[in-house]
């Protein structure tokens, strides 16, 4: 079966190409750098030609409000037009545990916007709801640095491996279309400060964690479940302590 993947470059992109093409199908990448542009719709129509499923995990160049949501909103109308006209039979779509809980959030609402599109369009589609990558955890804790000091609201946080990310994407992408949405999130359920807490320490981390009640997470300020998945989402399988060791082995 050929799947193309939207953002096949990227992270978790990258990641699914190779399990896809493990089991047997053809995966193919379609970025810029592949000579595919959902933005100015370059190469889609070459690159849909045969494909039965499309995967889209590409992201925004800028989280800025107005940016992210032209590119959602341009790339995914494009995306759809091209696999209506190549008869594209599944739109699978990566977004993001909580969107519909901080619709004030400028990325969140280009997310929610996404899907909306997606929804309306003629195409059967399945949407995978992921919660935070291990791969972001540091940047995540840059955005919220102050001083020497990383301030992180006292909330539920249930971040995952981009590889169990990709592992259920493409077990998704597969499957018949759930014209609905699925969520995924990591093994263990934290405390966000108190992860935090422990990641630092083990990145022998100087900064301080302060447990804040009122700290943003890019621009809003979560409340006590936003940010992990509700009962019946599909758990990985890979804790946070052994992605670390893993990738400090590069394993």
């Amino acid at each position: 079966m050929k799947i193309v993947v939207i953002g096949g470059t990227g992270l978790i992109g990258s990641k699914l190409v190779t399990k896809l093409g493990e089991h047997g199908h053809e995966a193919v990448a379609a970025a810029p750098n592949t000579g595919v542009n959902t933005l100015t719709g370059e190469g889609l129509a070459e690159v849909l030609k045969g494909a039965s499923v499309v995967i889209d995990v590409s992201n925004s160049p800028s989280f800025e409000d107005t940016a992210v949501m032209e590119f959602f909103e341009t790339s995914t109308r494009n995306v759809l037009a091209a696999e209506a006209a190549a008869g594209v039979g599944h739109h699978v779509a990566l977004s993001v545990v909580g969107t519909e809980r901080m619709p004030d959030n400028g990325y969140f609402a280009a997310k929610i916007a996404q899907e909306t599109m997606i929804e309306n369009s003629s195409i059967p589609f399945s949407l995978v709801h992921a919660t935070q990558f291990f791969e972001f955890v540091r940047s995540i804790a840059d955005e919220a640095t102050d001083g020497d000091k990383v301030r992180i609201a006292p909330v539920l946080f249930q971040p995952m491996a981009g590889d169990d990310v990709a592992q259920a994407v493409g077990r998704v992408a597969v499957g018949t279309p759930l014209n609905g949405r699925t969520e995924v999130g990591g093994p263990e359920r934290f405390r966000m400060d108190d992860f935090f807490r422990k990641a630092l320490a083990a990145w022998g981390d100087p900064r301080e964690v302060v447990a804040d009640p009122q700290a943003h997470y890019f621009g809003s300020v979560p409340g006590e479940r936003t940010l992990v998945p509700g009962e019946g989402a599909t758990l990985g399988q890979i804790r946070y302590r052994d992605w670390l060791d893993r990738a400090a082995t590069g394993k």
